[in-house]
C-alpha cells in the first residue's frame, strides 16, 4: 500500500521557520519518501506505507517536543500503479 501525508505544524512565524517546522521537515526529507515537497504552509510525501507511518510517528514526536503546539495531518491511501500486462493479455 502507498500513502501520502500532507501536514502542517504549529503556531506559524512568517519571518523565518520556526524550530518544529524546521524539525518535521528535515524528518521528512530524511525519510526513505518521494514526491517529498516541503513550503511554507504545507509539507507532502508520498511513499510506502510503512515508511510514511514511521516517519510521521517521528515527526509528531519530534515536532511536539520542538515546540508546536498544533499539528495538523493527513494521510491518504493512493491508487495502486496498474501492473503492465504483455501485449496476449489485452
Amino acid at each position: 500500500m502507498r500513502l501520502r501525508v500532507e501536514f502542517t505544524t504549529e503556531p506559524f512565524d512568517l519571518d523565518e521557520a520556526p524550530p518544529h517546522a524546521v524539525v518535521a521537515r528535515d524528518v521528512v526529507q530524511g525519510a526513505d519518501l518521494e514526491a517529498v515537497d516541503v513550503g511554507p504552509f504545507g509539507n507532502t510525501a508520498e511513499g510506502e506505507a510503512g515508511r510514511v507511518l514511521t516517519a510521521v510517528d517521528a515527526l509528531l514526536r519530534q515536532a511536539l517536543e520542538a515546540g508546536a503546539t498544533r499539528v495538523s495531518l493527513q494521510v491518504n491511501v493512493l491508487a495502486e500503479e496498474p501492473v503492465e500486462t504483455g501485449e496476449g493479455d489485452k
